[in-house]
């Protein structure tokens, strides 16, 4: 087959799956091995097992260890040392030994047990982060406890790269190679964390006064792979040079803006990566072993849920979240599926061995969001004491709103929440905020601030919080699944009680309002009416008529600012999925569809696009009539949403 074939089938079938896997809610990397699976060489064949196709994935496991690298934080590790040291290496060591024992037991090598102990050790950071900031739950005992022993996980995958590798030496070599490789790991560790570390925020700095972007990501290329390729000339993987690259880049104020600038080849040669990992599951051999995929992946979820849970408990957490820990870190994951690609290269583990393994951990990933999901039903089914801790939370808040009245319920106690606070204290009216970030209620109550932790999205934390007695509900954090979520528990138990929701955009305005928003703040219009007002003000205008305008642009729903001219910096935007109201300019060329022809004529509002403004030669007319008649060289000023606008452009130009 060639090259280019193999190229377009791979991204017809990725994108295929990985929409569906989107619409599923699933993560698309579950996606990227079902492709690899079913088009590689051990199913339909369409899509050969080349070398060329191995060299692509092995780029795609440089940068996922290199975002690796960027995260890896002193300050954060130091915050977080007891459980990352303590719970997350713990975890790591007793399922390794575990599994070496279990190997010993069904006749396997010793180091056949370790490298599947590395495998099975390692859980999904791609699916906890998403599903846990989904939850809000990030900053919570049990999510801390979780994302600790990730960061362990991610940092264990850099030794047992090393290591793998060489235990396939064999026994009586193995000593030497281990010798050989911690000592080039050493000096080479030595060379770039002295050397490279005084170099690298300098460079970065010549490199960004050029103010040049390509030059940017070329640099950031550069040093990535640079750094891959010397750690390869030492006889070491090349993930680890990317590791060390990340590590060095973190340090220096460039970090954000790498961060993104790598993401996008990140995740194409990652997707790449896992679907050859799903190349390398060979159908027939789990159908001849049918019995032992569903045994071993019981065994191995059941198993080292049981692990987590005891460790968690050893380490200081009650029973639910030890039951939350264990449950939300039982499946397996993308550095384990990463190990399993390093040791099928070797002959460690025998082939029907790998491939059972590779199918439990794949089949675990893909029960992961679903056990995560149903993971509280599951802590307050089997903990007794969970209930008396829900209890006991949604006690502390009632207690807090017993003795108020008309109050006003603040969800969220980030910045605006607390600016809002502020003021409502200053006017003496009483108020009671939740919020899920354990650390910031505490340091808040501590000082005598009205706020108690909850999760506001819950019913029976807003009817704690005194919602059936309350004047009024303000959404201060910028989460519109969330708001909805609020706005349905309100509207059901007080429809009458005006809710005041704030957003970024004003994408979801018309969303919310029609969830039953009294209010809703987008924090872009509003700030723009500042700068207006404040600009209007300064030249002359008269501080009435600015009054004015500013009150008749709010009641139009800031109808006067939305929609923009988008330009390269507003791509972020796209890219994150949202769809704010945008503006585009349409040349009424010679010969155009709708030269001669009124707005009314064209109806353009069925498509989902309104006309703001046209431009005449010289003149400028704003909200034209629908009797306005186009002609030949009018500029038309479209507002829609983008998928919207080019639908209005067409009916424009083309008969």
């Amino acid at each position: 087959m060639h090259l280019l074939d193999s190229v377009l089938l791979l991204l017809a079938t990725a994108v295929v799956v990985v929409v569906v896997f989107r619409a599923l809610r699933l993560p698309a990397l579950i996606g990227y091995l079902i492709v690899g699976m079913l088009i590689g060489p051990n199913a339909l064949g369409w899509l050969p097992d080349t070398k060329q196709t191995h060299t692509l994935a092995e780029f795609g496991v440089v940068f996922l260890m290199f975002s690796i690298g960027l995260e890896f934080s002193l300050p954060k590790l130091t915050t977080m040392r007891h459980i990352v040291f303590g719970l997350g290496a713990a975890q790591v060591g007793v399922t390794i030994l575990l599994t070496i024992a279990a190997s010993l037991g069904l006749g396997l090598d010793w180091r056949a047990g370790l490298a599947l102990g590395g495998v099975l050790a390692m859980s999904s950071t791609a699916i906890l982060a998403k599903m846990l900031a989904e939850r809000l739950e990030l900053n919570t005992g049990h999510g801390r406890q979780i994302i600790g022993v990730l960061l362990f996980q991610d940092l264990a995958v850099v030794p047992l790269l090393v290591l793998l590798p060489a235990l396939a030496h064999g026994t009586e070599d193995l000593t030497k190679q281990l010798l050989l490789a911690g000592l080039n790991a050493t000096l080479l560790l030595v060379l770039i964390l002295i050397v490279g570390q005084r170099l690298m925020r300098p460079w970065f700095h010549l490199v960004a006064r050029r103010k040049s972007a390509e030059l940017f990501v070329l640099n950031v290329l550069l040093c990535t792979l640079g750094l891959a390729w010397l750690t390869e000339r030492f006889g070491l993987s090349m993930a680890l040079g990317a590791f060390l690259a990340g590590m060095l880049i973190s340090e220096t104020e460039y970090r954000y803006q790498v961060e993104q600038d790598i993401k996008p080849f990140q995740d194409v040669l990652l997707g790449l990566f896992f679907v050859t990992v799903g190349m390398q599951l060979d159908l027939r051999e789990i159908a001849r072993h049918w019995f032992a995929v569903p045994l071993v992946t019981v065994l191995f979820v059941a198993g080292k849920a049981l692990v987590v849970t005891l460790l968690a408990k050893a380490f200081g957490a009650h029973t639910g979240n030890a039951l939350r820990v264990g449950l939300a870190l039982c499946a397996g994951g993308e550095f384990g599926l990463v190990l399993i690609s390093t040791v099928g290269g070797s002959q460690l583990i025998d082939r029907a061995t790998l491939q059972v393994v590779l199918a439990a951990v794949i089949l675990s990933m893909l029960l992961a969001p679903f056990i995560l999901e149903k993971s509280e039903h599951l802590v307050r089914r089997f903990s007794a004491a969970e209930w008396m801790n829900r209890a006991l939370s949604l006690h502390s808040i009632a207690a807090q709103s017993i003795q108020a009245d008309r109050h006003v319920i603040i969800c969220g106690f980030g910045r605006s929440g607390q600016n809002l606070a502020r003021l409502l204290e200053a006017e003496q009216v009483p108020y009671i905020a939740l919020d899920a970030d354990l650390q910031r209620v505490r340091d808040a109550a501590a000082g005598g601030e009205h706020v108690v932790f909850g999760d506001a999205a819950r019913r029976e934390v807003l009817i704690a919080a005194g919602l059936t007695r309350a004047a009024a509900l303000v959404v201060s954090y910028d989460d519109t699944e969330s708001a909805l979520r609020i706005l349905s528990v309100t509207r059901e138990a007080r429809p009458e009680m005006p809710v005041i929701v704030r957003t970024r955009t004003d994408s979801d305005i018309e969303r919310l309002k029609q969830a039953g928003a009294a209010e809703v703040v987008p924090e872009i219009m509003e700030g723009s009416l500042m700068l207006a007002s404040h600009a209007l003000m300064l030249i002359g205008v008269p501080f009435n008529r600015v009054l004015q305008r500013i009150r008749a642009t709010r009641e139009a729903q800031y109808g006067l600012f939305r929609g923009f001219f988008p330009g390269a910096s507003d791509e972020g935007e796209a890219a994150a999925g949202q769809s704010p109201m945008r503006l585009h300019s349409v040349t009424m060329v010679p010969g155009a569809a709708a030269v001669g022809r009124t707005l009314g004529q064209l109806n353009l509002q069925v498509l989902g696009v309104e006309v703001t403004a046209i431009r005449r030669r010289d003149t400028r007319h704003v909200n034209p009539e629908a009797e306005t008649t186009l002609a030949a060289g009018d500029v038309v000023v479209l507002r829609g949403r983008e998928e919207n606008l080019e639908a209005g452009e067409m009916r424009l130009l083309q008969r």
